[in-house]
């Protein structure tokens, strides 16, 4: 039997006002309750975005809301706040029998992961990681061409992530060192790595590269990480905030043919620009974004698969409701951290 799921989101910057509270409010399976921030213009924003949501700084939320939570009044948590905060209010969520949705990366530590994991079956609730970029068009492409086998035997994968951002705008990331879950390898890094394993399963070697180039990074805003994959595929990701001029968005290159595509998925831009999810828009590739496939016969362009980051929230509604799998394993997620922390093991 299903119900309407009712929500708090935790955190209003990014993560909660562009990749979450979009989707929660666009879908009926959900309803938008709660929203916890305590930046004063983020709360005003807030109220103003989603008048029917009760707004709450996090002293409230603890006080009253999780209150309301062991009286059956909020079903999910979705935590969109800083890395360092994740685990203490997932853990707090679970123990008074809240699902959880923890943003990436899930947690500071795969130790960490796993006990939450852990307590996540002890509790008896569901638990999941926010791995959007699994609904990226490019990555839907990319799926779809390797299911047809346009590519042949992948020999290489090559992805990047790559802005150009001078300062640091959020104090949070200012503030933050790689053992607060600072830097871009937690942030851009876990969702190309986590699409990396999802197309090409483990690694059996693991290189990478780190460095902070801007004067104020605490963490490391340029990075690289290279995979060999137990299969053969070789996988090269790039995460850089220093780009002038930006790479690839994807290359693969395969014994048949490539694909590339130079434009990354422009769900966020849209959501930013006022195309929601409902909007016909939504999602949509232009022709003039899509990539190619290059083979002995030539190039040709290859249209995009519709991005929806909506899916992740529809797959969840159904693991809620009618114990369906998660959208995304959270055991996925320790596995990329583990990446991780092997690569910063290597910079020691």
């Amino acid at each position: 039997m299903t119900h309407v799921i009712r929500t708090a989101l935790l955190g209003f910057g990014l993560a909660g006002s562009v990749f979450h509270a979009p989707s929660l409010e666009f879908l009926e399976q959900f309803s938008l309750d709660v929203i916890v921030t305590g930046d004063p213009e983020r709360q005003a924003a807030a109220r103003a975005a989603y008048p029917g949501a009760t707004v709450m700084d996090r002293e409230q939320w603890q006080r009253l809301s999780m209150a309301s939570v062991e009286e059956g009044n909020v079903d999910l948590a979705v935590i969109a706040t800083p890395p360092a905060t994740h685990v203490a209010l997932a853990q707090a969520a679970l123990e008074v029998g809240c699902a959880v949705v923890v943003d990436k990366p899930f947690t500071v530590t795969s130790a960490e992961g796993e006990a939450l994991i852990a307590l996540a079956k002890e509790c008896g609730q569901v638990l999941t990681t926010y791995q959007n970029r699994r609904w990226d068009a490019e990555f839907l492409t990319l799926k779809r061409l390797l299911a047809e086998g346009a590519l042949g035997e992948v020999r290489r994968f090559e992805s990047r992530l790559e802005r150009w951002q001078q300062s640091i705008s959020k104090q949070w990331k200012a503030e933050a060192t790689a053992a607060d879950g600072g830097g871009i390898l937690y942030d851009l890094g876990t969702h190309l790595v986590d699409q990396a394993l999802q197309l090409f399963g483990d690694p059996v070697r693991v290189y990478g590269e780190a460095a902070a180039r801007r004067p104020q990074e605490l963490a490391d805003d340029d990075a690289f990480i290279a995979l060999e994959h137990a299969g053969g595929v070789i996988s090269h990701l790039w995460m850089n905030l220093n780009a002038p001029v930006l790479g690839p968005r994807l290359r693969v290159l395969g014994s048949q043919g490539a694909y590339v595509k130079a434009i990354p998925d422009q769900q966020e831009a849209q959501i930013q620009s006022g195309i929601l999810p409902g909007n016909p828009l939504y999602g949509v590739d232009r022709q003039e974004n899509w990539g190619v496939l290059v083979g002995a016969g030539g190039s040709l362009p290859v249209p995009s698969e519709r991005g929806d980051f909506t899916d992740f929230y529809v797959l969840l509604a159904d693991a809620i409701n009618n114990d369906a799998p998660l959208p995304v394993d959270p055991a996925d997620s320790v596995a990329a951290l583990r990446i991780i922390e092997q690569v910063r093991s290597q910079l020691v």
